[in-house]
């Protein structure tokens, strides 16, 4: 009986071992996804911009933007109507730290990204606004359904100022060169590349949040620490992998664009679309007022000021804003 009770004891922690190995394989089998998925959007991306003359940082702060914070609405979203608002404010919030302390800071550690001032300063500005305008309404600790809305308008603004850029830009254009013919053939395969990699990025990205939350699990991490860094962090994979790799193509201005933009976007359609289907708005604490928001008020501002002064983000302030990043790290756990 004891020798039975032994056995079946093993066989069940043998069980377990392989549950929690076989969420590992996942993970990584959804950060291969996601990583191939970023190669091929970007490529979409960069073929977009050549061959329409739309601006990179257009393209980079619209299309790829929107995309990439797909991940990021989703969680938010479903979080704050399943009455999780922390979480949903914890998943934005920490991903407009982690995109810019850790995503902008490394590659701009790997390899200073070049930026045009004009373009660049102005999102800069647009973002910082954003992050002023959502601390003004969450101050009283909720933001309503009146407050959602006006979050949504911002972004829909957003979007329609980077149209009539685009269009202004096009006008040049069109006065300066002929229109470039297009093979079908090759239109239909870099719009399926722009598609299939969007596609691969999501669903790679929500394998990791979904493995990532169970791991979290597993190491006991706490649920709301799991929001602003495993799940921030996750959600924000595809702003990590598209920047790398647009750096890497020689096309910083997609990392820098796509940053900026999911990072406006996160503030507006994001947090705004929570509060919208949450049954009380979006309920903030303490801790976004007095940590959370604060910290990425200061990232933005040495990001933004670094970008403007110096015409570009160089290794120091890459190593800064990993460094900073750290500090939130430590100050979290």
């Amino acid at each position: 009986m004891v020798f039975i009770y032994t056995y079946t004891k093993i066989d069940e922690w043998l069980v377990v071992i392989m549950e929690n190995l076989l969420i590992f394989v996942i993970f990584f089998i959804g950060l291969i996804v996601l990583v191939k998925g970023g190669d091929i959007f970007v490529d979409g991306a960069i073929w977009i911009a050549e061959k329409t003359g739309i601006s990179s940082m257009i393209i980079g702060a619209t299309i790829v933007s929107i995309a990439t914070t797909l991940p990021e609405f989703f969680v938010s979203t479903i979080a704050s109507n399943q009455g999780h608002s922390d979480m949903a404010i914890g998943n934005a919030m920490g991903s407009t730290i982690c995109n810019i302390a850790f995503i902008i800071g490394l590659c701009a550690f790997i390899k200073p990204i070049k930026i045009n001032r004009a373009s660049f300063s102005m999102k800069g500005f647009i973002m910082i606004v954003c992050l002023i305008v959502f601390y003004v309404f969450a101050f009283d600790g909720v933001v309503d359904f009146g407050e959602g809305i006006f979050l949504m308008v911002i972004f829909a603004l957003f979007i329609m100022l980077n149209i009539i850029e685009l269009k202004n830009e096009n006008k040049n254009i069109k006065k300066k060169t002929k229109t470039p013919s297009h093979d079908k053939k090759e239109i239909l395969i870099n719009m399926l590349k722009f598609v299939i990699g969007a596609l691969f990025i999501v669903i790679g990205a929500q394998i990791l949040v979904d493995t990532g939350v169970k791991i979290s699990q597993i190491l006991r991490i706490p649920k709301q620490v799991v929001s602003l860094t495993l799940l921030a962090v996750g959600t924000s994979l595809p702003e990590l992998v598209t920047a790398i790799i647009a750096l890497i193509k020689g096309e910083s201005n997609i990392s820098v664009g796509n940053i900026i933009g999911a990072n406006i976007l996160n503030l507006t359609s994001v947090l705004g679309a929570s509060a919208l289907v949450g049954d009380h708005g979006l309920l903030v604490n303490r801790q976004t007022i007095l940590l959370d928001t604060p910290y990425s008020f200061l990232i933005m501002i040495v990001f933004v000021l670094s970008g403007f002064l110096k015409g570009e983000i160089n290794r120091k302030t890459g190593a800064l804003l990993l460094t900073l990043y750290i500090i939130y790290l430590f100050i979290l756990f």
